[in-house]
């Protein structure tokens, strides 16, 4: 099947029983067993879900991996993907990282012995002086947030394998529409499925696909044993989602290009983050890994007092958290989404205070254009 083909029949098509072309939302939390340990493939709600099931095997068959795990958030996802390992393991991580990822991993997960060290993850040299006699893995986000810097995933996951480490992918900038990790030598790919597969402002959810039957086995009794997993009602609207998902991506793709374009002209933009300009230092690797650019964009606009007259300003840019919906949306990285990170590490990353990050969506694109040269000119 090609992608958008399986978007929409890749998983668990239907109803068998009904005939019913969408999956039922099955709001149950325990099942009638024929008799001791014997039943229908579910026994409670926790374990297994009917349609929870249907999502995992869905994004399971879109990323190519070997099983798939829906959870109720991207953070539950990332935290029951770390308690794969021990007290004492040591896990290399993309510096310029999501800040509820850098706050997990060094203000909660630090408590029970997991070592982290966030590194510069588009330098392979980088990664390979990081390697410790404890490390256990390589988490990678690619492209970053905010500032959409590349990782070389084959590159990394060929240094992974050469010291027996696993490597990670952070996959929710790109979707599963874009980039697939595992076909680049990926183990574990996660995704924030809250953004883009939702697509709608209207599910927060998380989503692990697993290249293995060891990491899928290991993996499910982390699920089952702290049960941090996703609802059917949500299961449900993730599924919807993922149908359009290819529509979407290509639009918001469309749209992005071209406000790229203006902003590369504007005065009051000092300098743009997004890996589909050909001066972006890592343009060629990420034509070449991904089969799209995606609708996130940094830019900087040069002070904090400038991003705040354009946050008065804007109109069709909705100020809020998240991204990948069909509504554009704006924030300022520092104040809001990486507002965990110390500043002096944000200095360090170059996440300034100008620093102004759009999520493009479906809007007339000549409408957000109009929107953003007004505000800008302010």
């Amino acid at each position: 099947m090609r992608r958008k083909t399986k978007l929409i029949h890749g998983g668990i098509s239907g109803d068998p029983n009904t005939g019913a072309v969408s999956v039922p939302i099955y709001q149950v939390s325990t099942y009638k067993q024929e008799s001791v340990g014997k039943h229908s493939g579910f026994e409670y709600s926790r374990t297994g879900n009917p349609t929870r099931h249907a999502l995992e095997e869905l994004i399971k068959d879109l990323e190519g991996g070997q099983a798939g795990f829906a959870f109720g958030s991207g953070m539950a996802a990332i935290t029951a993907v770390m308690m794969l390992f021990n007290s004492g393991d040591h896990v290399i991580m993309t510096d310029d990282v999501y800040g509820g990822s850098y706050r997990v991993m060094t203000k909660v997960l630090n408590r029970f012995g997991i070592e982290s060290t966030f590194i510069d993850t588009s330098d392979l040299t980088t990664i390979q002086a990081a390697i410790k006699p404890n490390t256990k893995a390589i988490y990678i986000e690619t492209p970053t947030n905010p500032l959409l810097k590349i990782t070389d995933i084959a590159g990394a996951a060929k240094i992974a394998k050469e010291h027996q480490l696993l490597t990670i992918v952070d996959n929710t900038f790109s979707t599963p529409y874009w980039q697939t990790p595992i076909e680049l030598g990926a183990d574990i790919v996660l995704h924030s499925a809250t953004k883009y597969i939702g697509g709608h402002s209207d599910v927060v959810a998380g989503l692990v696909v697993v290249n293995s039957e060891e990491l899928a086995t290991d993996l499910h009794f982390v699920q089952n044993s702290t049960g941090g997993v996703l609802g059917p009602q949500d299961s449900w609207l993730l599924m919807r989602g993922i149908k359009t998902l290819g529509i979407r991506m290509e639009e918001t793709e469309n749209n992005t290009r071209a406000i790229v374009q203006f902003l590369e002209s504007h005065p009051a933009v000092s300098k743009i983050y997004y890996p589909g300009l050909e001066t972006h230092p890592n343009h060629d690797l990420a034509k070449k890994q991904a089969k799209g650019f995606g609708g996130m964009v940094s830019f900087d606009v040069g002070s904090e007092a400038n991003a705040d007259v354009l946050l008065e300003k804007i109109k069709y840019f909705t100020l809020a958290e998240s991204l990948g919906a069909v509504e554009s949306l704006i924030s300022v990285p520092a104040r809001m989404t990486h507002a965990s990170i110390p500043q002096e590490r944000r200095a360090e990353l170059g996440i300034t205070d100008g620093l102004v990050r759009i999520s493009v969506g479906l809007e007339d694109v000549e409408d957000l254009i109009e929107d953003l040269k007004q505000a800008l000119e302010k």
